[in-house]
């Protein structure tokens, strides 16, 4: 049903999100909540990328429809973007989901910071940073989150959420009731370096890859056993080739610098797909190559 204007004027949206960076995740996160019905502002320096972000998200919410992911009662919400985050003042959430950079993401967040309306909740999309690390560059750092959505967001139903050391209630209530609203479930989690699951995950991805490297073992064989045997759903080198083999180099130098654990160097395989430009799915070659 549409809504009237004198309707609009009177019940603003109870979500309204600024998604900041067009890339595979601000993508992913952008269809999710069109998908149930949030209006989405969806910002990238980018024109380019922008444009085809578009199309994507298009993309996306047909194959979720086909895959039974959103609502079927739901009208999908109004998308915008743009260049800058001029409009981003009126958003009730803003979704910082750029590139796995802590000084890019922290310049981001603190020009963000200084747009929206106190009380707005912010949330950092990252794998690997440290949220209080990210809190020195906000306004306000009780109202910034963070989360890790898995991608496709559309298709993973649960997302980690981190509470920073300043984290306020007040956020961490707001972003129950955000993910309430796309119908996915947070598990919240302490604040350090990897949180859960990119902590124990991205390391295995290490090692599978360091398997091939030293030749032990084709990336089919290295998925089959880890699918077949101790149950993976995909296989630990077609999820490095889903989550984008930069992104997950990005992190693992996080890791690293973070917690000097050796275990979380990229190994010179990884190091190489990225260099030769096998970023995985969305490269169209990786591990594997894609259509």
């Amino acid at each position: 049903m549409t809504a009237t204007p004198h309707q609009e004027t009177q019940s603003p949206p109870a979500q309204a999100l600024t998604v900041l960076g067009a890339g595979v995740m601000g993508v992913g996160i952008t269809a999710l909540a069109l998908g149930h019905g949030l209006p989405v502002h969806l910002v990238d320096t980018d024109r380019v990328r922008l444009d085809r972000a578009r199309e994507k998200v298009g993309d996306e919410l047909r194959l979720a429809v086909l895959m039974s992911a959103l609502p079927a009662d739901t009208e999908p919400g109004e998308l915008t973007t743009a260049t800058t985050p001029d409009a981003a003042g009126r958003a009730t959430a803003v979704i910082e989901a750029i590139t796995e950079s802590a000084e890019l993401k922290a310049k981001v967040l603190s020009e963000i910071s200084a747009k929206v309306r106190p009380g707005t909740l912010l949330i950092t999309n990252t794998s690997s940073i440290p949220i209080d690390e990210l809190a020195d560059a906000v306004d306000r750092p009780a109202e910034l989150v963070g989360t890790h959505f898995m991608n496709p967001p559309y298709l993973i139903r649960t997302a980690e959420v981190i509470r920073g050391a300043r984290t306020g209630d007040a956020a961490m209530a707001a972003v129950a009731a955000l993910l309430a609203a796309v119908r996915r479930e947070g598990v919240v989690v302490k604040d350090a370096p990897g949180f859960v699951t990119s902590r124990i995950l991205h390391p295995m991805i290490n090692d599978a890859a360091r398997v091939v490297q030293e030749g032990t073992a084709t990336a089919e064989a290295v998925d089959a056993l880890m699918q077949g045997c101790l149950g993976h759903p995909t296989g630990p080198l077609r999820t490095a080739d889903l989550i984008g083999i930069d992104n997950l180099v990005d992190s693992l130098h996080v890791l690293y610098e973070r917690t000097g654990d050796d275990g979380c160097r990229p190994c010179d395989l990884l190091l190489r797909l990225v260099a030769e430009g096998r970023h995985g799915r969305k490269s169209g070659e990786g591990f594997y190559t894609y259509s």
